[in-house]
């Protein structure tokens, strides 16, 4: 029941980045054309996209042997994630343009993400065992 719910969140966190990143934007604040509260919501939110994603996993699969591997599968499909948005939003609209420093704080907050539930991998298998 908690892998379903994880589930549908998780989709629906990915949808919202989506639109969110293909959408006009009527507001943009720089600094010499690099903007530090924009990056830090990129990392915010691809640490969330991350946690979302590997806590599915978690409680989907029955043991928790592949535990790092499963980590790794979806940091790399979260680093790839933010890379094919910053290509649509370069090909697929007029009014974003890609940016390197976007993918990484994407990146940033993968990594980060990372470092938690390897460090945290004692504490997210007894809440595991408690909630299943």
């Amino acid at each position: 029941m908690v892998a379903r719910i994880l589930f549908f969140f998780a989709l629906l966190y990915t949808s919202a980045i989506t639109y969110f990143s293909l959408i006009v934007m009527d507001f943009k604040v720089s600094l010499a054309g690099f903007d530090p509260t924009d990056k830090m919501l990129h990392a915010g939110a691809y640490l969330f996209l991350t946690l979302l994603w590997k806590l599915f996993f978690v409680f989907k699969q029955s043991d928790f042997q592949r535990y790092k591997a499963n980590l790794m599968w979806v940091a790399v499909a979260c680093f790839l994630f933010g890379m094919l948005i910053e290509v649509l939003q370069g090909t697929l609209t007029s009014y974003r343009t890609p940016d390197w420093w976007d993918i990484l704080a994407n990146s940033t907050g993968v990594i980060l993400a990372v470092i938690f539930f390897i460090v945290m991998a004692p504490t997210v298998k007894k809440v595991k065992q408690q909630l299943a």
